[in-house]
């Protein structure tokens, strides 16, 4: 039985870093419904880079 006690930093981080990937997506959406290219790239790159520092985190908060 494992007796040790964790802390839901995961959960937090996981939380945080899903809810920004998913802000740069949608204005990576509404972006190209508006034709602003260039608005729909950073939104593209947002959410790459939080998905990314998801995933680090998530594996780093073990």
């Amino acid at each position: 039985m494992d007796t040790s006690t964790g802390s839901d930093m995961g959960l937090g981080l996981g939380l945080l870093f899903g809810a920004l990937g998913f802000g740069g997506a949608l204005v990576m959406l509404v972006a190209a419904f508006d034709e602003m290219k260039v608005l729909s790239g950073w939104g593209f790159a947002a959410a790459m880079v939080a998905g990314a520092i998801l995933i680090a985190a998530l594996h780093l908060a073990e």
